[in-house]
């Protein structure tokens, strides 16, 4: 995975983690999609950017996936799952994977 951008693994796992809780209906595994995938990132994150940044892309990483389920009542399931992907991406790029991608 060495060149990957962080946030672009994090917003791979906001959606693949929603799109196999979908498909197979079995919530847990899409969590453990979501997880995977944050856990792989917050290396990225924090190899390229260190613990502070690591832990506040982490924290945003989390808030997306709580506050996507509110605004999915107002906006439709994909729509907000690829939104807040998208803002993780945005503000991953920002912060840390200006710097390079995930153990690059």
């Amino acid at each position: 995975m060495a060149g990957v951008p962080a946030g672009l693994v994090a917003a791979g796992g906001l959606v693949g983690g929603y799109g196999v809780a979908r498909w197979t209906k079995r919530r847990p595994l899409g969590g453990v999609a979501l997880a995977a995938a944050g856990a792989v990132a917050a290396k990225g994150w924090r190899d390229k950017a260190g613990n502070g940044t690591a832990a506040a892309l982490s924290g945003l990483y989390v808030a997306a996936f709580a506050g996507s389920h509110p605004l999915a009542k107002k906006v439709g399931a994909w729509p907000s799952v690829f939104g807040v992907a998208g803002a993780v991406a945005a503000a991953s790029w920002v912060l840390a994977d200006r710097r390079g991608g995930v153990g690059a």
